[in-house]
Formats: structure tokens, C-alpha cells, sequence
């Protein structure tokens, strides 16, 4: 899946006009695309250099900010939709932050990539870990500390008392409602406080 079709089948869940959160903004290519096309404001979290003067090039408002440091920043509720977009995997108190995304927003969207994922399963089978276009790191040298599969996303939300609204898996820029955890390449939820 291409980082373009994920960006876009996010972007349609995000109301117009909507005060977003992008945790783990990257360059800002989603928040912008958000600015552009649905008249969306907000702000993102990024914590790279390099990404934080892209984000100020591309004319998005970028907080510099270590995620494991929490969002003590924000009061419940500040933002329409907190998004974490292929953020959870990278973070030390996933849990936490996926509680935090859930006060902090109205409504929280999550995509990551879904290690259920048939190749995933046949690469382990045959005793590799996989390398694939939505995985694309060897195991020595991934930046993800976990992986997750679609399953365990729907067992942490409900031990963490977050109403699943929408979930879905995404695979060649389409959703996967049947059987995402085996057929989708990315895991996608919106949720709210339950």
C-alpha cells in the first residue's frame, strides 16, 4: 500500500472543518492534504528535526514533542480527531497513548501495519521475519518496537474501554471488511471513549 492511499482513505474519515491532531505528524503531508481538502485546523507532533522544518515549510503548525512525554498539554476533548497514523508501533507506552489519543480527541483514528497479514504469516512459517512493501525492514534494523495484528488492536481497545466506531483493513488502497486480519496489509480503527 502506498503512503498516498493510506494518507487518502484517512483523510475521508476525518470530518470537514474538523480540529485535528496528528500524533507523529512525519512531514506533515496528511495534516496539510486535511488543510487543503477538508478545511481541517490543528496541529501535528513530531519529534525529528528534519520532519518539524518540513512541517513549517508545508505551512503546518508542528509541535516538537517526545510522545513518551505524554499529552499532559492538551485538556480532554481539545481536538475533534486525534490521529496516531502509523505511530502506535513506534511507541514505548502504546497503551497509554492510545487512552491519552481517546481523551484528548472526540474521536481517535489508528492505522498500522497489520503483522496478521497473509505474506507476514507465510514469512514466519517459513521461519523469516517478512519483509514487505508495509513492513519493509529486516528484523535487525526495523524502527517499529512492536508489532500488532488487527485482533490484538480489538482485544487492547476493549481491555482499555474504547468503543470501536469503524474498523477495517486496507490493502492495494482498498478496504478489507472481510477477514482483514488475514486479507489487509494495514490495520485501521476510529474509536471514542467508551
Amino acid at each position: 500500500m502506498s503512503e498516498k492511499s493510506l494518507l487518502e482513505a484517512v483523510a475521508r474519515m476525518v470530518p470537514e472543518g474538523a480540529r485535528v491532531l496528528d500524533l507523529g505528524c512525519g512531514d506533515g503531508a496528511l495534516l496539510s492534504h486535511l488543510q487543503r481538502e477538508r478545511g481541517c485546523s490543528g496541529y501535528g507532533i513530531e519529534i525529528a528535526d528534519a520532519n518539524v522544518l518540513a512541517c513549517v515549510q508545508r505551512g503546518v503548525n508542528v509541535i516538537q514533542l517526545n510522545l513518551d512525554a505524554g499529552l499532559d498539554m492538551f485538556d480532554d476533548q481539545s481536538f475533534d480527531v486525534v490521529l496516531q497514523i502509523d505511530t502506535l508501533q513506534h511507541l514505548r507506552n502504546a497503551e497509554t497513548m492510545l487512552r491519552e489519543t481517546a481523551r484528548v480527541g472526540r474521536m481517535g483514528i489508528v492505522a498500522f501495519p497489520n503483522f496478521a497479514h497473509w505474506p507476514n504469516r507465510l514469512a514466519v512459517l517459513r521461519g523469516r521475519m517478512p519483509v514487505t512493501r508495509r513492513l519493509p525492514y529486516q528484523w535487525y534494523d526495523t524502527p517499529n518496537i512492536r508489532v500488532g495484528t488487527f485482533k490484538d488492536f480489538e482485544v487492547l481497545a476493549q481491555k482499555n474501554q474504547l468503543r470501536v466506531i469503524d474498523a477495517f483493513g486496507l490493502h492495494n488502497g482498498r478496504a478489507v471488511r472481510t477477514l482483514p486480519n488475514l486479507r489487509a496489509a494495514t490495520a485501521v480503527f476510529s474509536l471514542q471513549r467508551g
